[in-house]
């Protein structure tokens, strides 16, 4: 913990923004979650949403009966559409700015999907500054819906090769849970967690329970279940130091996971 708030004001008054000392004193400050007993869950686009009515109803089920015990911020993906849209963008030769707002749009579409069928339990979705009664709601109703692309738009940082938008609804879900210091992050997909390969292509690879993010790089798994950035984006947070994968087709995962049982992979900072 730094000495004062003297001392700090004192730094940020006379030296730079990206002064070491002062990066530092800021490191030192102590730290406070905004949200502590939430989770944030993100239902995946083309792994859960895209299968329509019999991936998602039993997932709007568990979410009713869990919002009884647990705060949740569930975002969504952008799936299958998100893919065609940037096919077409890519050919046309568009940044990837342009390539971000286009696939939040379609993650956008997810959320009001979703919302619409968590509208029944009084789930609200929310979005832009509408995020500012989140506290309201989780007090009130334990859940809320918003669109998991982060609002990057066209400040989005490029990719070092191509235009794909390197931040996309994984990296803005686990923002959420980072900037408000949430519980927990749980990723809902279509696999049980990470294996060694491909399991749709590759029927001898393995699973994996747990496993550190230096682990995954060194094996060549950076880029197998969660978008690239967010592995380093867990390791230089300060809140949410371990993410969580479960397989959403298989009922009660979610539940469990809520509930802080290990349920498929858990990936951890260190």
């Amino acid at each position: 913990m730094i000495d004062s708030t003297e001392q700090l004001e004192a730094l940020l008054m006379q030296r730079s923004l990206s002064d070491p000392e002062l990066v530092a004193a800021t490191e030192r400050a102590p730290d406070y979650r905004i949200l502590p007993e939430a989770t944030v869950i993100k239902i995946g686009g083309q792994s859960m949403i895209d299968r329509g009515r019999s991936a998602i109803w039993p997932i709007v089920e568990e979410i009713a009966n869990a919002r009884k015990s647990h705060q949740m911020l569930i975002g969504t993906g952008a799936g299958t559409r998100a893919r065609h849209i940037y096919s077409i963008a890519a050919g046309l030769g568009l940044p990837a700015g342009m390539l971000s707002q286009l696939g939040a749009s379609v993650a956008d579409q997810n959320a009001a999907m979703l919302g619409q069928l968590l509208a029944r339990y009084g789930i609200p979705l929310v979005s832009g500054a509408a995020l500012s009664s989140v506290p309201l709601s989780l007090a009130e109703i334990h859940a809320v819906v918003f669109s998991g692309m982060p609002p990057y738009g066209l400040w989005m940082r490029p990719a070092p090769e191509g235009v794909i938008p390197p931040y996309r609804t994984d990296a803005g879900c686990y923002l959420v849970a980072e900037q408000f210091g949430c519980k927990q992050m749980i990723y809902v997909k279509d696999e049980d967690g990470l294996y060694t390969a491909n399991p749709k292509t590759a029927p001898d690879a393995k699973f994996i329970p747990k496993i550190s993010i230096d682990e995954m790089k060194a094996a060549g798994l950076q880029d197998s279940i969660l978008e690239f950035p967010v592995l380093d984006l867990i390791q230089s947070a300060r809140h949410v130091r371990e993410v969580q994968i479960v397989n959403g087709l298989k009922p009660g995962n979610l539940t469990r996971a809520l509930a802080g049982e290990h349920v498929g992979t858990i990936i951890t900072a260190r």
